[in-house]
């Protein structure tokens, strides 16, 4: 199996607005390349920092998209900067002049259940961009963990990537939802595609981290992932996945209709310093063998 070294992409239009451990800026351009040029519904049942359907919103290439994810904090910021990213812009200035540790942790203590939507997606931007490392990670209560991250000028408030990401979220048939990645992609046919950037495969039984939200991912929903990949393709929906590199992913998605790649991809998020830099990872996809590229 051939690997290709990935670098880093020219900028599109539009940009994440999270920094997103697992982001997919480096791979944009090969995931692009293997979905079709024209979409019906995009869907992205993981969406994290959104790399791909911001790419996909500025080459307008689909006619409606549904972005889904299971961490009802992380879709939360993307409802909060659509319906009010004037109010979020203001809230992220005043976080910027009030930067401290004390800020940091006073605001993490933060229960979300009690802030406005703004409030709540200002309130995880912020811990984001000031954060250890850029990373999300909840405790088994679900409770945002991340220690404070001593950066000397974090960029806190991008306003103009912010209001560029509130005009990609506006975009006519765009919809948000906390949703399972196998409810999200039921209503797909022929014609619309799926991009999947789910939690990964651990390499190492030490390596295993899950906590993106509340519900741990572990082999059964890599399972059940594959299988929903297998069902997609049976149905000639265009499917993308990226995971891991190791042997165990490359056995979940080898099937008829299916490709699988290897490349390396440099990671500059990871809670380990010495695990940053380039790692294995693998894309599988069908689109190509179903004749619809």
């Amino acid at each position: 199996m051939a690997m290709a070294l990935v670098g880093a992409a020219s900028p599109p239009r539009f940009r994440p607005i999270l920094k997103w451990a697992g982001g997919k800026t480096r791979l944009v351009p090969l995931i692009l390349g293997r979905l079709p040029s024209r979409i019906g519904t995009y869907v992205e049942p993981f969406v994290g920092g959104g790399a791909v359907f911001f790419a996909l919103a500025a080459e307008r290439r689909f006619k409606r998209a549904l972005l889904a994810d299971k961490n009802r904090e992380l879709i939360d910021v993307y409802k909060g900067v659509k319906g009010d990213v004037d109010g979020v812009i203001a809230l992220l200035l005043e976080y910027t002049r009030r930067h401290s540790e004390n800020t940091y942790y006073k605001t993490r203590d933060l229960d979300p259940k009690t802030l406005d939507l703004a409030e709540r997606a200002a309130r995880l931007i912020y811990l984001n961009r000031t954060g250890y490392n850029g990373l999300y990670r909840v405790n088994r209560a679900g409770q945002f963990n991340v220690p404070f991250g001593r950066y000397e000028n974090p960029k806190i408030c991008n306003e103009p990537r912010l209001r560029a990401a509130a005009e990609a979220l506006r975009t006519r048939g765009v919809s948000i939802k906390v949703a399972d990645f196998e409810r999200s992609c039921e209503r797909t046919e022929p014609g619309d595609a799926v991009y999947f950037d789910p939690p990964y495969v651990p390499l190492s039984k030490t390596a295993s981290f899950t906590n993106y939200h509340s519900e741990s991912f572990g082999a059964e929903e890599h399972l059940r992932l594959a299988s929903t990949f297998g069902a997609l393709t049976r149905r000639k929906v265009a499917a993308v996945l990226s995971n891991s590199g190791g042997k165990e992913t490359q056995r979940l998605y080898q099937g008829e209709g299916i490709e699988v790649e290897r490349v390396l991809v440099s990671r500059p998020i990871n809670s380990k310093a010495t695990s940053r830099g380039a790692v294995a990872e693998l894309i599988a996809s069908n689109a190509r063998a179903l004749g619809l590229l």
